[in-house]
């Protein structure tokens, strides 16, 4: 009888430096022999394998239902050709991209990234990509805009398994249902925190604007001009507003919950249990709200991505790697990560199930998904866009960009961004 063992690695630092595994290999198209369902692959050989599988801490800790550690059991459990070892180590979605590209050949065999960090994966040759039936299985159980997130130069490179973004959350004591769908008609009634000073948070005034981000295969950045003068000076009247809270950062935002100095505040559901022990039986979340400014009403608009599964494409065991990456971005792995962690699915089969449907939680992210939000442009760096765009912020709640150089500011702050295009 062929022995099965699974052992973890606990590590002692959120980051992802531990030992050597795999070999150099080139980027590889992938495809695995499992079938477009759950269902269990049919190997066609008997395969021992060490796997390395990279996660969030959370999604391995004891008290929070060990997902992956089960998840992958249950992966062995379905695969009784193949005797697996699983190495689980801990990375966050948002350490990935910088993790794996200092050695790619030193990452896990099968990680979690969030994909705005495709571009940096896929230059330093850390993500393979995923073709024939896994590509075709992540087209058939995702709306297209999670289908583009994973996409690079017409290329798919991860199995998404929720949507990343930000929401609102609220004192539904302070706020009706039809309060907060305008940020104006809030700020009449209560106290709002938003980390303006957060280039993943500030540019949705821009959005709502009027002003735009070109695609991934036409780059360009249109803050300025008119509609860059009208956001800009929304921005500087809101930070003068008595009841409106600026922030270096959601958490300070989310903290600010507490004890009521405000009433709503801005961020994703990784702050859900935050915001919940903070406004107790008056807790409430919506979508993204409205803003009028001088052309009329806009709608903020978040930046999207996904966070989704990745393989390594320097994995020894490649066929492995890419079936178990399909497994924990399948229905069943999601719907298991929703039970246990409250992660928001995203695979359509789940879409329309109770059990999730009507979530709170699950109604503002995906109707911020679908409706307020554009995927974020691949070509953002520190130089073209976020050290940029947290700068101006600033400039603006300081006082230093004021209503009569908000043109010549902004498009100063434009000229800047799209100088450093690549």
């Amino acid at each position: 009888m062929k022995s099965r063992k699974l052992t973890a690695l606990l590590m002692t630092t959120a980051l992802c430096a531990t030992a050597l595994f795999g070999c150099g290999d080139d980027e590889k198209d992938t495809t695995t022999k499992a079938p477009s369902g759950n269902e269990p692959a049919v190997e066609d050989e008997e395969i021992t394998a060490t796997i390395k599988v990279w996660s969030p801490s959370e999604d391995q800790a004891p008290d929070q239902g060990e997902w992956l550690q089960t998840m992958c059991e249950q992966f062995n459990t379905d695969h009784p050709k193949w005797t697996l070892t699983f190495e689980y180590e801990t990375c966050s979605e948002g350490d990935a991209g910088q993790t794996v590209s200092q050695d790619p050949s030193a990452a896990a065999d099968v990680y979690m990234f969030a994909s705005d960090q495709l571009k940096t994966l896929v230059n330093a040759q850390g993500i393979a990509k995923l073709g024939g039936d896994v590509a075709t299985y992540i087209q058939d159980t995702n709306d297209q805009a999670l289908v583009d997130s994973v996409t690079y130069d017409g290329a798919i490179y991860g199995i998404p398994f929720t949507t990343n973004l930000w929401v609102m959350y609220y004192d539904k004591s302070v706020f009706s249902e039809e309060d907060v769908k305008s940020l104006d008609t809030m700020l009449t009634k209560g106290k709002v925190a938003f980390p303006i000073e957060d280039a993943w948070y500030v540019q949705s005034f821009f959005l709502a604007s009027g002003c735009t981000f070109g695609p991934d295969d036409a780059p360009a950045i249109n803050l300025g001009g008119e509609n860059g003068a009208v956001a800009t000076k929304y921005m500087i009247d809101l930070v003068a507003n008595p009841n409106f809270t600026h922030t270096g950062n959601a958490a300070e935002a989310i903290g600010k919950l507490q004890d009521g100095e405000v009433n709503a505040a801005f961020s994703g559901s990784w702050d859900l249990d935050n915001a919940k022990k903070f406004l107790g039986d008056n807790f409430a979340i919506a979508a993204i709200p409205s803003i009028d400014v001088e052309s009329g009403s806009g709608q903020l608009q978040a930046f999207a991505s996904s966070k989704a599964i990745a393989v390594n494409p320097n994995t020894k065991n490649m066929e492995v790697s890419v079936a178990l990456a399909k497994y924990l971005a399948s229905e069943e792995a999601q719907k298991s990560h929703y039970e246990l962690r409250g992660v928001v699915p995203c695979n359509t089969a789940l879409l329309e199930d109770p059990e999730v449907s009507n979530d709170p939680l699950f109604i503002a992210q995906n109707e911020t998904f679908n409706n307020c939000s554009i995927i974020q442009p691949a070509y953002l760096t520190s130089d073209n866009y976020w050290t940029p765009a947290a700068d101006f912020a600033k400039a603006i709640t300081s006082g230093a960009v004021t209503a009569d150089n908000a043109q010549e500011k902004v498009d100063e702050f434009n000229t800047q961004m799209n100088d450093n295009l690549d």
